[in-house]
């Protein structure tokens, strides 16, 4: 994150004596990446950031993939999924790989228990809700349609205002950043990027719990959930700074990148991972070159699988989808605009679609809970009527 932010209560250096108002002394923690060679903050805690009272093993969270699947285009249908769990237990995963997982969640409970993902960044997509992310960087609020991006180790809690509430969360075994071509040799966006510091939103409340209460933490580290009971509350931090921290950014806030002839997927690009983006498809003008063709051209994906989730159901170039569905065109195999949608294309000035896309290089494999949602039809649908 190419920002510097700090909130509470800070000494002048680092590494020197910081006391509380008893005359005992703040706990220093250094939360890196990379080792001492990425991004870090640092934060102060009123206790000890490594005192337990004890941990229970809670099994494996691996999913199981399909290895066995045939190629061909797919839709997912969201929309068939129960309310389920909270922002952690409800989480279904529908396909993943190497360097990423795909969850959905259609959540129905409140957290009861903080969470610590240990594997690596998380990106979640709010759907259709209001809550509050409650971390040990303090407080931050979200509405319909932020990413929250929340780095790898942060400890965390959602809270909601209503339910039920859709969810995906992208679950990136490396870090999650902005792409380096938006930005500067300093790390500062570019004023061609689609968005700037200025939309996105830091924790602002530092809520700094002092007392000694048992609270627990379920941290998932090597595909595996451990559930830590600690004879403190986690948010015990007095004051922190760095380049470390969870942040939240809206799709409604991505300004799109329009062209005189239809411009590709990569000017959509929102976020960066290891071997996957991450993409946002918003309202905005269409290409105003007088005899353009203004959806996608068809496309070979040969090194590349493309999931769109569809957060509103008016998607020129698909026919067949809802609010709610998820379309996956694996690599190996063309696709692009289904029969007729080019010429009822023509003349358009603007699009209302709303999507998320993640487009990976290597390929995405399948769930057993996503076959559940499957159409399992959706590939009929660029065959020609006769």
């Amino acid at each position: 994150m190419p920002r510097y932010v700090h909130l509470g209560e800070l000494p002048h250096k680092h590494h020197v004596q910081f006391r509380k108002p008893d005359g005992g002394l703040y706990t220093e923690q250094l939360f890196s990446t990379r080792g001492f060679s990425g991004p870090m903050s640092t934060l102060y805690h009123v206790h000890q950031p490594t005192e337990v009272t004890s941990f229970e093993d809670c099994g494996s969270v691996a999913p199981t993939y399909l290895d066995d699947e045939p190629l061909r285009h797919r839709h997912l249908r969201t929309k068939r999924l129960k309310p389920s769990g909270d922002a952690i237990s409800g989480r279904v995963p529908l396909m993943g790989n190497q360097d990423v997982i795909w969850y959905q969640a259609l959540v129905a409970d409140q957290m009861e228990t903080f969470y610590k993902n240990a594997d690596g960044d998380e990106c979640l997509f709010i759907h259709d809700a209001e809550g509050t992310l409650e971390s040990l960087f303090g407080n931050l609020e979200f509405k319909a349609g932020d990413y929250l991006v929340i780095p790898r180790g942060t400890i965390y809690k959602l809270h909601f205002r209503s339910f039920p509430v859709r969810i995906i969360a992208i679950l990136s075994f490396g870090p999650i950043t902005i792409p380096k071509r938006y930005r500067n040799e300093y790390g500062q966006l570019l004023e061609h990027a689609p968005y700037t510091e200025r939309d996105i939103r830091v924790p602002t409340e530092l809520v700094t719990h002092r007392e000694r209460q048992t609270t627990q933490v379920m941290i998932r580290a090597r595909n595996r959930h451990t559930l830590y009971t600690y004879p403190y509350h986690p948010c015990d931090v007095v004051g922190w700074d760095g380049f470390v921290f969870p942040f939240a950014f809206s799709i409604h806030d991505f300004s799109p990148i329009t062209g005189k002839l239809h411009m590709p997927p990569p000017i959509h690009q929102t976020f960066d991972g290891h071997n996957f983006v991450i993409c946002s498809f918003c309202p905005r003008m269409l290409d105003y070159h007088p005899q353009a063709v203004a959806i996608p051209y068809n496309h070979s994906n040969v090194d590349s699988d493309e999931v769109l989730y569809y957060v509103n159901d008016k998607f020129g170039s698909r026919k067949g989808i809802e609010e709610g569905s998820i379309t996956l065109h694996p690599l190996g195999i063309p696709h692009g605009p289904q029969p007729g949608a080019v010429e009822a294309a023509l003349g358009h000035q603007k699009t209302e679609e709303l999507a998320v896309m993640v487009d990976t290089f290597h390929p995405f494999k399948l769930t057993k809970e996503s076959l559940e949602l499957e159409d399992s039809d959706y590939w009929k649908s660029w065959q020609v009527p006769q």
